[in-house]
């Protein structure tokens, strides 16, 4: 796939539940989502779009189809952190850091542990 597209808010739903799953039919989905569940034909219409996108692929077994992702969750987090980082922080990761840090109260094990990334990543 040469340029992932973003995804709505519930095309990344069942993207989520997708890549949890590795592989499943459209009524495994929805056995995964919140309660009030969606309605069956609104998951399918959505799990094809998503195949569409190039976000999934299928097996056909008879009349059922059973979904996987082609677009691993990793690349889609990139995708979602690189446009994060450049449309919201100039490009600059120590902004965005900064911004964490200050806007959310981190715990000292939290904070510990970014100290051991950039420690790995120097």
């Amino acid at each position: 796939m040469d340029e992932i597209k973003e995804l709505t808010k519930a095309e990344e739903e069942i993207m989520q539940e997708l890549w949890e799953l590795d592989k499943g039919f459209v009524r495994d989905i929805i056995d995964r989502l919140p309660e009030p569940k969606p309605a069956y034909n609104t998951v399918s219409t959505i799990v094809r779009i998503l195949e569409t996108k190039g976000f999934v692929t299928h097996e056909s077994f008879g009349k059922s189809h059973r979904y996987s992702p082609l677009v691993t969750k990793e690349e889609y987090r990139k995708l979602v952190a690189d446009k994060l980082l450049n449309n919201y922080f100039e490009n600059s990761a120590s902004s965005m850091l900064s911004f964490f840090l200050e806007k959310k109260k981190l715990d000292v094990k939290e904070l510990d542990e970014i100290m051991e990334i950039i420690k790995r990543n120097k």
